[in-house]
């Protein structure tokens, strides 16, 4: 079992270079926080019950719920997979208590991989971004706009921008992120487990270098 991190700043493309990688690797499992914390809500599982709690007092999910789902996910599977935790551990915390997981299983972070972006290239992907308020489909002004202005190509829905992808809002979510993660950064580096990822370019481009990467592991 090898647990691989990859993390960036919102915009930098995790999601979709998630998705590459496990469509060439069936070993790996994909690990989504956020979607496995929607998942065990909706299923009413313990620890979404837990997680609920703080949702709807619009309060943070504390450290120990989000790694309860972790921890579940992995004896769900029987310690067998090799997993990509996507956009997770956020903080030196949370990276404490990832530790503190996987060493039930035998396991521990093998690689980390950091998704570099200059800062200006993610407002404008971000700020850019159009989503279909029917079906959920996801545009971009520059890069994937719609055949007909506002108009989901999809199902016909009406294509807005989200109210946190406004370019001042993005700025701040960047901020965030540079605070939260820089230490988080800082502690993979001095373990020597960090790898610098350019991710400016196209997806294809990026996931190639993360295969050569993980190949030399």
């Amino acid at each position: 079992m090898r647990a691989i991190l990859l993390l960036g700043a919102p915009g930098a493309g995790k999601g979709t270079v998630a998705a590459m990688l496990l469509k060439t690797d069936p070993a790996l499992a994909h690990v989504s926080t956020g979607d496995m914390l929607r998942e065990a809500v909706k299923e009413g599982r313990p620890v979404g019950l837990q997680a609920k709690s703080y949702m709807e007092k619009g309060e943070l999910v504390p450290d120990s719920v989000i790694l309860g789902i972790v921890r579940e996910r992995i004896e769900r599977d029987g310690g067998r997979s090799d997993y990509l935790f996507d956009g997770f551990p956020r903080t030196l915390q949370q990276a404490g208590g990832l530790d503190e997981v996987l060493k039930e299983f035998g396991a521990r972070v093998n690689a980390v991989l950091l998704l570099e972006v200059p800062e200006e290239t993610l407002v404008s992907r971000l700020s850019g971004r159009r989503v279909c308020r029917v079906c959920g489909a996801v545009y971009h002004v520059a890069n994937i706009p719609t055949k007909k202005p506002g108009i989901c190509d999809r199902c016909g829905g009406e294509v807005a921008q989200r109210p946190d992808d406004n370019e001042a809002t993005v700025r701040n979510r960047l901020a965030v992120y540079r605070r939260q993660t820089e230490p988080l950064i800082a502690h993979y580096r001095g373990r020597g487990l960090l790898f610098d990822i350019a991710a400016a370019g196209a997806p294809e481009a990026t996931v190639a270098q993360i295969r050569e990467r993980l190949a030399a592991l």
